[in-house]
């Protein structure tokens, strides 16, 4: 009798100490204030947050409205949203993400315009600094996958939404790429055209030259290949070049023998 006392004992005690657990764990589970909130109130807290500078909260409220209004419009104006908070906050890593996931599962979104817009201004400003101080150690390995990223997402957008309100800007904008794009072939051709290293100097201006022969910059471009053919001694190449500088343009002051600030100078003599 006292064996089956103690048994029973033990089966008590392990049934108390489950539910206790069970009942600290529920305790412990952090309190939803929004559980009851409709989608309107999710809606008007998240914008006096956004308003406000709280980023990292708002993003957090339009991540439910997103789930609580999932299939709807309003779900897609969340997820955009959050992205639009998150490069705001400076989590351009997880900005895309969400864009990237957006444009994925809603190709035919009626905002589908504004995503990729947002998804070229992130990765636009990005690269700001594409023109700014450039130093020697940097000149040939920086990586310009942001704004040839933000470029394709921009020509996407006039592509497929000629008549969207954000054509126009992405316009502008592509070709402020191009030219940025171009700007930093040429750096880095000239870098590499500084310290002897002719071949690969050659190489860049050339990519420079075939990438982006609308560019202002293709005609320095030319002028460095010409001289680093020179360099490696190969005359045809140096005079091919050459006459596709003075034919594309005439008026260059590499030609003229002139530099930028108008004294004499050879115009194979670019520094």
């Amino acid at each position: 009798m006292a064996h089956t006392w103690h048994r029973s004992s033990s089966v008590k005690l392990f049934f108390s100490a489950l539910v206790l657990a069970t009942v600290c764990a529920c305790s412990s589970t952090p309190h939803d204030e929004t559980a009851d909130w409709s989608t309107d109130k999710l809606t008007n807290e998240a914008q006096e947050m956004a308003a406000a500078g709280n980023y990292e909260r708002a993003s957090k409220l339009y991540e439910r409205l997103e789930g609580r209004a999932v299939g709807t419009l309003l779900s897609q104006q969340a997820q955009l949203e959050r992205a639009y908070l998150m490069n705001k906050a400076g989590e351009k890593a997880q900005s895309l993400a969400i864009l990237e996931r957006f444009i994925k599962i809603h190709p035919t979104s009626p905002a589908l315009d504004y995503a990729l817009y947002l998804q070229g201004l992130v990765n636009f400003n990005d690269n700001l600094g594409i023109l700014g101080k450039l130093t020697s150690q940097d000149l040939a390995e920086r990586d310009q996958q942001a704004s040839r990223d933000s470029y394709q997402s921009f020509k996407q957008l006039a592509e497929k939404f000629p008549e969207s309100k954000y054509a126009a800007d992405a316009t502008t904008r592509m070709d402020y790429i191009m030219n940025s794009l171009a700007v930093h072939e040429v750096h880095v051709a000239r870098y590499y055209y500084k310290r002897g290293a002719f071949v690969a100097a050659a190489s860049r201006a050339q990519q420079a030259v075939q990438e982006f022969n609308d560019s202002p910059a293709a005609e320095e471009a030319l002028a460095i290949m010409a001289r680093s053919y020179d360099k490696l001694g190969l005359t045809d190449l140096r005079n091919d070049t050459q006459r596709v500088l003075e034919k594309n343009f005439p008026n260059s002051l590499y030609i003229s023998g002139e530099n930028l600030s108008g004294g004499p100078k050879a115009w194979w003599r670019l520094w």
